[in-house]
């Protein structure tokens, strides 16, 4: 059981407000407990959408948009986490989910929290699930917008101009 001390950060009232859903200050709860009720909390209420601008969404955005890509709802987890002051990270990689043929990777991202004695432990906030053996995580940072999955140049005529990425997966 933990009695949780709220931090100072970005979108404080947001967050706050937010979270009173789920923490009431001075009532003892089960860290493990709270932390599945905010990563479910968050795939359950807020809509995943696919945004390929760049950059991460503020939670109070997020929160008023009732939206946002993994990148947003992963950053929302982690700054309710810091408001709780639990030490959190932004994870930047793959998700690797099993199709009928073969396996499809695409760029993901999740948050990690530092429990006491278990370590940094992964939450999913997309799907509402803990992190496992899907992800696969290429950067870790404190600040989401220091960590981008794909991140390139290109000069030349831009005209009729595309630009395909393939993962490819096996299991070994």
């Amino acid at each position: 059981m933990h009695s949780f001390v709220r931090q100072g950060r970005l979108d404080t009232a947001e967050i706050d407000t937010w979270l009173a859903n789920y923490y009431q200050p001075g009532v003892p709860i089960d860290t493990q407990a709270l932390l599945s009720q905010l990563n479910e909390g968050i795939a359950n209420q807020l809509q995943y959408q696919v945004r390929n601008a760049p950059g991460v969404q503020s939670p109070k955005e997020t929160l008023a948009k009732g939206t946002g890509s993994c990148r947003d709802l992963a950053t929302l987890f982690l700054e309710s986490c810091r408001r709780l002051g639990l030490a959190s990270r932004f994870v930047s990689g793959y998700l690797v989910s099993s199709a009928a043929v073969e396996d499809i990777a695409t760029t993901h991202a999740w948050a990690e929290i530092y429990l006491p004695g278990a370590g940094w432990r992964g939450f999913d906030a997309t799907s509402g699930q803990w992190v496992g053996g899907e992800h696969i995580a290429v950067a870790v940072h404190r600040h989401p917008e220091a960590v981008t999955p794909v991140r390139g140049a290109y000069i030349g005529p831009v005209d009729g101009a595309t630009m395909d990425v393939h993962v490819r997966v096996e299991k070994l």
